[in-house]
């Protein structure tokens, strides 16, 4: 069974990583570098500012920064304990795929650290300014899941590695949201 799934993991890859074009490979390579976001984490800092005030936001960024730490890290501790190739890396599919960036990162693929990270602020900051903000959960939401598909699309992840790292990052993303809201009820 094991197998089952590991096989129809790498079709649905080699299908939706060769649904790519070059014309769109630009917006993919943008959507899954880690530096495009930042425009969205300042809009963030900002909403949490403007609804928390000085004091509670430092919490907010302070648990965001252990949150992706978590989140990072587990995928790693994942990484080197399942040691799955990334597509990229694998001889027996490499030739299948369309390898968009120059570089394939690191050696193992499961799970997707972009996934997790992107799911985790999605789900925290969705949660937290929720009653302050309409429609920015489902926003959030999307905008995760579409920086876990470039994973796909670019060719450096299959596509479970990106389902769990969407899975692990909604956990840590609730988890740090009931950190901090039972943190900022204790703050004036």
């Amino acid at each position: 069974m094991f197998e089952t799934i590991i096989n129809k993991d790498i079709e649905l890859l080699i299908f939706l990583n060769n649904l790519g074009t070059v014309h769109w490979d630009g917006f993919w390579l943008f959507v899954t570098n880690k530096f495009s976001a930042i425009p969205l984490y300042l809009l963030l800092l900002y909403f949490s500012y403007k609804y928390f005030g000085v004091k509670k936001t430092a919490i907010i960024v302070i648990l965001v920064v252990v949150l992706i730490t978590v989140s990072d890290q587990t995928s790693n501790a994942f990484k080197y304990g399942f040691k799955r190739l990334r597509p990229c890396h694998n001889d027996s599919i490499s030739h299948l795929i369309r390898l968009v960036k120059s570089s394939c990162g690191g050696r193992y693929a499961y799970f997707s650290a972009h996934a997790a990270n992107a799911m985790a602020i999605a789900v925290f900051f969705g949660l937290t300014l929720k009653n302050n903000v309409k429609y920015l959960m489902p926003f959030l939401i999307f905008w995760a899941v579409i920086v876990a598909y470039s994973r796909i699309y670019i060719g450096v992840h299959f596509p479970l590695d990106v389902l769990t790292g969407l899975f692990f990052g909604s956990i840590y993303g609730f988890l740090f949201f009931t950190i901090m809201r039972y943190i900022l009820k204790k703050i004036p």
